[in-house]
């Protein structure tokens, strides 16, 4: 009697090992195919003539303009964040209003609004941050989203620089997912535009 207990507590143990096994099994199979599903998604391209047009211009790639498009607005070119900026490549009517100064030009904050016009001041402002720090892509899009003070007190910290000219750690989280993000959208447009 006590093997017959010890033998069915046994059988017991093994089909619910089994059964954790397979639900694991399930859960990774899962993220392995949604992973691939979200990377075979194909991304979102509008206003490609004005990319291309705007990043020649200023000697941008266009993949990276588009994938800063694509993480900043996904290509909604009446997009108004919570900080207030706005348009494709979500710059803010402070910045807008600076970036028209450097074109001579009157700045209206509805101007943000007109993709041509938003994307032309996105790629002069990428433009500038490219050449403040040395053509890297990730201290660029860092300064593009948590502003370059910011990225030049990470660059003179050891603990972000370890040479003081390219990040190895970004301290804020958000910024981080979004440098991420562009980065590897910049890599999935690259292979299309």
């Amino acid at each position: 009697m006590a093997r017959d207990t010890r033998r069915r507590r046994r059988k017991r143990a093994r089909r619910r090992f089994a059964a954790v096994v397979c639900a694991l099994l399930v859960v990774v199979i899962g993220i392995l195919v949604g992973r691939h599903l979200l990377e075979a998604r194909p991304l979102p391209l509008k206003y490609e003539e004005e990319i291309q047009t705007y990043a020649a211009q200023f000697q941008l790639e266009p993949a990276y303009v588009a994938a800063v498009i694509f993480s900043e607005s996904s290509f909604n070119p009446q997009a108004i964040s919570k900080d207030d900026a706005r348009g494709l490549m979500q710059i803010l009517p402070s910045t807008g209003e600076w970036i028209a100064g450097k074109f001579d030009e009157t700045f209206a904050v509805e101007n943000l609004f007109d993709p041509a016009t938003n994307i032309r001041y996105g790629c002069w402002y990428l433009r500038f941050l490219m050449d403040r720090y040395g053509e890297d892509k990730k201290c660029a899009s860092a300064a593009y989203h948590a502003g370059q003070g910011n990225v030049d007190r990470w660059l003179q910290d050891p603990a972000f620089s370890p040479d003081g000219t390219t990040l190895a750690t970004i301290s804020y989280p958000a910024t981080n997912t979004y440098v991420n993000r562009v980065l590897a959208n910049y890599e999935r447009y690259a292979k299309i535009l």
